[in-house]
Formats: structure tokens, C-alpha cells, sequence
């Protein structure tokens, strides 16, 4: 196979890989690290002589993924899709690559403890940091936490291997490195730094002092549209290079990446392949997630319920174009805090991005994980707007739309299959109430989400009641429409 991905139609490592030096390990191959940092590595390997290779693990799932990956000499591809063209490349800057449950976990604390390494990178989504999206502070009471309190040495938790590599590299007098979360979560290296110090301190407060002062956790932003991987992705991927890739990955031609520059053992030199180094991401971090994921999830849930597939589908229904687009430049621009951002044409790019009708990202896909997407996507701009008196109309639409999404069935009699780690929570809120208000009541009796302040304010109280209430009524699309109308 290796021999076979090398004579690709694309762009292929021309660069000698036995150079590379395994400086980073990243938790989580899924498919948006390989579309999105894997490219960056690879572009810097070719273009700029760079010897930063990684070594790829996953702790739990997807150990296909590792051995296609392994089977292929860890290489492989990524197909850009655009309307006008498809381009590949073939990413050849992984090392080796590991699956915790099928190599050990000791062949995972192995790579973690290299001397030479400085980054250990993280893609596990919003989920795996175990975390509180209300509060951004460390579940100890979660089930995966819990258990590797029990057994610190042994951990599944992506927090519990971080801490646990940490303490061998401190008792082998081994210098720290860098932990870097590349998720989509506001102040994420806060996050990773709270997780990761709060559960230290419940294993040996000793090693927490170290970690606070020798561990550094820079936050990201990341960007780059890269829909789950389907048999059909897999086939187009095939027709465009000539060889079938089980690893490969498809996403759209853009992508942006800004980096806190906060690095304790060096960096790969991100910036000469387009990445932004600055002191702090924070702002750009609340654009994307408030701007682009915020209109995604309320094109996902509203469009799922309307029977709209993909994200294209939606952009091709005006009603829904122009809600998404006033919810971004009406509602959500004016609670950001960046600066030297045409956030109007940021907008403008964000929807020929979601019009882009090679990409075909499901609806269904986008809606998963909600309950811990919705505090920093949609509630953190709706308690601004409280603060300063203005209106959040559409956001309260998002959030009532995530409320019928959530109830299991959409607007054709159908039923949804939630995805969620809240849905135990979710479902015993939805069977406990009656549908109408007392549905709206239940969900948002749900602190984990949304908190305990929140819920006792009468006009979001009332604003989420009514439009659930005509969500019930007349369906997502009538809904929409009439918002949209009011737009115009």
C-alpha cells in the first residue's frame, strides 16, 4: 500500500521522512486533525525543511483508523473539495502510530516519555475533556474520571494520561511539555489547563505545583470544514488519485489556524505554512465559535428538523440563508471583542463556505455533542445581550431549535437518533414533561447546560418558550420563514 499511495495523483512527501523526529504526539486521529494540523506539519516538512514529526494516538474508538494508517506506512491522504475542482495531497509527517486498548497503554507512555518530545496535541472533542461546559471546570463525579482516580497509573481519560505521563517524565527528571487542546471550546487551553491540573491535585498535589509551573497549555483556534468520512468520500477520493485510501479525508480548500504563541519546549514554525502566532486567541477563538459554529448549529438543528440533509441544502433555502446570516452580523458580531476583523465579510465568507456543494456536511452530524456545545456557542452571546438590553431573537430560536431537535422527533413524524453524552439527562427531561412549556421548563432545568442563573431570567424564559411553542405550531420552516421575513 505504501508503494501505492506514493504513486498517487497528488501531491506527494517529497521530503526524506526518515529525518522526521516524533516532537509531537497527538490524542485523537480523527478526521479533522489529519485535514487540519496534519496539513500544516506536512506543508512545513515540504516547503520549509522542517524535521517536526508526530506520533498519532487514539485512547478509545477508532482503532480502524490507526490500522489503516499503520498498514499504509502511516501515510495518508487529503482531498480538498470545491465546486470547480478536487486536489489531494498524500501527509507523510506521521512517525508511528498507536491505539491504546489494541498496543497498550504502556506503548502510549512509552512515546509520551521520548525525551525529544515537546507537544502533546489534542483533538477528543468538547466531550472528552470531561468537563463542565457551564463552568469549564473538571467533572471529578464523571464515570471515566472517577474510575482513574481509582487507578491514577492506568487512566482512560485524556486528562488522566496527560497527568500520568507528567508524573513518569518528573520522576525521570525529564523536562514537562507543552499540552496544546486544538477543540472547538472558548479559552481552550484554559480548559485543558483546568482539567488537567484539578485532577493532578486529586492524584498528588506535589505533582500539580509541578504541572502548574512547568506545563504550559496554549489556546487555539481552529478552522477548517471537514464532514465525517462516508464509503462516497472514500470512492471520490479513489476516482481523484487512483488508489483507495481507507485513511484518507476530505475537507474544503479553506483553512486558519491562530495559535497562542506559549510554548515551554519550542515549536514547529507554524507560521510559514499560514498559521497565526499571537498572544492571545481568545477573541478569535469567541468569532469562530460564536460566528461560524453558532450558525452552524442553528442551521443543524432548524435544518435537520425542516428535513434539510446538509448544510448546502439549508444554504440553498433563502429564509435560512438570511436568518444565518443575520444571526452572525446582528447577534452574535456585536458580543465579540476582536479587532482588525471585517466580521461583515468574515460572514460573507462563512456562508460560501456552507454553500460549497461538494462538501454535502450533514446536518445530523453538526447537531451531535449539543449539550456541550450550546453554553459557548449561543448562551455565553444571549447573557450579553441580557447585560446590554438588545435583542437575541435568533438566538433564542437556536436554542428552542435545539430543544425540539432534542425531543426526538422532527417535523415530518420522524424520529432522531441523539447523539449526546447528556442524554440520559436529556431523555429524562423530555419523558418527565409534558410537550409545550412544560418540555421548555424541564431542558432548561438542566444545570450542566445551562447553569442556574440563566433559567431565572423571565425574558429568555419567555423568549425560548414562544418560539418553541411556534416551532410546535407550524414546523421549522415556517418558522424560519417568518423570522426571515421580518429581516428583509
Amino acid at each position: 500500500m505504501q508503494n501505492k499511495l506514493l504513486a498517487a495523483k497528488a501531491a506527494i512527501p517529497d521530503y526524506d521522512r526518515s529525518k522526521l523526529v516524533p516532537r509531537i504526539v497527538h490524542l485523537g486521529f480523527g478526521a479533522f486533525h489529519r485535514a487540519h494540523q496534519g496539513v500544516y506539519a506536512d506543508i512545513l516538512a515540504a516547503e520549509h525543511s522542517s524535521d517536526w514529526g508526530y506520533y498519532e494516538v487514539n485512547l478509545i474508538g477508532g482503532e480502524q483508523q490507526i490500522a489503516d494508517l499503520k498498514q499504509q506506512d502511516n501515510l495518508y491522504t487529503v482531498a480538498e473539495m470545491s465546486a470547480g475542482a478536487w486536489t489531494a495531497r498524500v501527509v507523510g509527517v506521521v512517525k508511528n502510530a498507536l491505539h491504546a486498548q489494541v498496543d497498550g497503554l504502556e506503548a502510549v507512555f512509552s512515546a509520551l516519555c521520548e525525551p525529544q518530545v515537546a507537544i502533546v496535541s489534542l483533538t477528543i472533542t468538547e466531550k472528552g475533556y470531561c468537563h463542565s461546559p457551564a463552568t469549564g471546570q473538571l467533572m471529578l463525579e464523571s464515570p471515566m474520571i472517577a474510575a482513574d482516580l481509582q487507578n491514577p497509573n492506568q487512566p482512560k481519560s485524556a486528562p488522566g494520561v496527560i497527568v500520568e505521563a507528567l508524573a513518569r517524565r518528573k520522576a525521570a527528571g525529564l523536562a514537562a511539555f507543552t499540552v496544546m487542546s486544538c477543540d472547538n471550546m472558548p479559552e481552550n487551553g484554559h480548559v485543558m489547563r483546568n482539567v488537567v491540573t484539578a485532577y493532578a491535585r486529586a492524584v498528588d498535589a506535589e505533582l500539580a505545583d509541578w504541572i502548574e509551573n512547568h506545563v504550559t497549555f496554549p489556546s487555539t483556534m481552529v478552522d477548517r470544514i471537514v464532514p465525517a468520512v462516508t464509503p462516497d468520500t472514500l470512492d471520490k477520493i479513489e476516482q481523484l488519485t487512483g488508489v483507495r485510501d481507507p485513511a484518507g479525508v476530505a475537507c474544503e480548500p479553506f483553512r486558519q489556524w491562530v495559535i497562542e504563541d506559549n510554548f515551554v519546549a519550542g515549536r514547529p514554525q507554524w507560521e510559514k505554512a499560514g498559521a497565526e502566532l499571537v498572544a492571545d486567541v481568545i477573541p478569535f477563538e469567541e468569532m469562530k465559535l460564536r460566528m461560524l459554529n453558532g450558525s452552524h448549529s442553528f442551521l443543524a438543528y432548524l435544518g435537520y428538523l425542516a428535513g434539510y440533509q446538509h448544510i448546502n441544502d439549508c444554504m440553498g433555502d433563502d429564509n435560512y440563508r438570511c436568518a444565518a446570516r443575520a444571526l452572525m452580523l446582528q447577534e452574535q458580531a456585536p458580543t465579540l471583542k476582536v479587532k482588525g476583523v471585517d466580521l461583515q465579510q468574515y460572514a460573507d465568507r462563512l456562508i460560501e463556505r456552507y454553500s460549497n456543494p461538494a462538501l454535502r456536511h450533514r446536518t445530523w452530524q453538526i447537531a451531535m455533542d449539543g449539550s456541550q456545545k450550546l453554553p459557548q456557542r449561543m448562551l455565553d452571546s444571549v447573557r450579553w445581550h441580557l447585560v446590554h438590553d438588545s435583542r437575541f431573537d435568533l438566538l433564542a430560536l437556536a436554542v428552542a431549535g435545539w430543544m425540539r431537535y432534542v425531543g426526538g422527533v422532527d417535523d415530518q413524524g420522524e424520529a432522531i437518533e441523539i447523539s449526546d453524552p447528556l442524554l440520559q439527562v436529556i431523555q429524562n427531561a423530555v419523558q418527565s414533561s409534558k410537550e409545550g412549556e412544560d418540555r421548555v421548563k424541564a431542558l432548561l432545568a438542566i444545570d450542566a447546560i445551562f447553569g442556574r442563573e440563566l433559567p431565572q431570567v423571565k425574558l429568555f424564559r419567555t423568549k425560548v418558550t414562544e418560539v418553541y411553542l411556534a416551532l410546535l405550531a407550524d414546523g421549522a420552516k415556517v418558522t424560519v420563514a417568518k423570522y426571515a421575513a421580518k429581516l428583509k
